[in-house]
C-alpha cells in the first residue's frame, strides 16, 4: 500500500478507534505488533520527534513474553511531523482514561494498553483490527502486518536509500531488506535505466546538432 487515497481512508477509518495509534505506528513508522504493544511511554520522546524501539513482546501458549527485537537490537526512529499530533492527544486521552479508575500515568505505562493501562496481547491487536476492517464495506481485507509493508514499499519508491530503509526496520541486514523488496527495487532500477537513457538520448541530439570542429 503506497499514499494513496485508500490509504487514507484506512487512516480516517481507523482514527475514531482505540486501534488509530496502533495502525498509526505501523503505516507511518514501520512497527511491527510486537513492537507496538512492548512500547512504553519512556521509549517516546515528543519534544524531539523520536522513537526508541527496544523490545518486543511475544505471545505463547504460557502468555506473553517481553525479548529483543526481532533484528536483535534497539533501534531509534524519527517520528514523522504527522504523527506527534495524534501521538499528544492520545497520551491525553489516556491520561483522562486511568484517572477515571484511580490510575494516573506514568512513563513505564504501555502507549498502546488496554482501558486499565495493563499490556494489550499481540494476538488481542490483530483480532480487534480484523474486526473493524471488517467493519467497512469499501477497504480491502489487509493484515496488519500489510501497514508495516506499504511503510517500506513507499520508503523505497520515494527513493529513500535501502540502509535507512533497514535502520528504519529494523532488520539485522540490508541484505534482508533488499530481498523482500526486490519487486520495488526493480522498478526502481528501470527508473534509474530510463533516466540514463534520457540523459543520453539528448547528449546525442545535441551532440548531432553541433558543427563540426565546435565543441558543443
Amino acid at each position: 500500500m503506497c499514499w494513496t487515497p485508500q490509504r487514507r481512508a484506512l487512516l480516517a477509518h481507523f482514527r475514531p478507534t482505540r486501534m488509530f495509534i496502533p495502525v498509526l505506528l505501523a503505516a507511518l513508522c514501520g512497527l511491527r505488533r510486537g513492537e507496538i504493544v512492548a512500547l512504553k511511554w519512556r521509549h517516546v520522546d515528543l519534544a524531539n520527534a523520536a522513537l526508541a524501539i527496544c523490545e518486543s513482546i511475544e505471545q505463547t501458549k504460557a502468555g506473553i513474553r517481553r525479548k529483543e527485537t526481532k533484528g536483535g537490537r534497539a533501534r531509534n526512529l524519527v517520528l514523522p511531523a504527522l504523527v506527534l499530533p495524534d501521538l499528544r492527544r492520545h497520551r491525553a486521552r489516556q491520561a483522562d482514561e486511568l484517572l477515571k479508575i484511580g490510575v494516573g500515568l506514568d512513563d513505564e505505562l504501555p502507549v498502546v494498553a488496554k482501558e486499565d493501562g495493563g499490556v494489550l496481547q499481540p494476538n488481542s491487536l490483530i483480532h480487534e483490527f480484523v474486526r473493524i476492517l471488517g467493519l467497512s464495506k469499501s477497504l480491502p481485507r489487509i493484515r496488519f502486518h500489510d501497514l508495516r509493508h506499504g511503510h517500506a514499499t513507499h520508503m523505497l519508491a520515494s527513493g529513500v536509500h535501502p540502509k535507512i530503509a533497514q535502520e528504519r526496520l529494523g532488520h539485522s541486514t540490508i541484505a534482508i531488506t533488499l530481498n523482500l523488496y526486490s519487486h520495488v527495487m526493480l522498478g526502481m532500477q528501470k527508473d534509474a535505466v530510463a533516466r540514463v537513457d534520457a540523459a543520453m538520448s539528448l547528449a546525442i541530439e545535441t551532440d548531432a546538432k553541433t558543427p563540426p570542429g565546435k565543441v558543443g
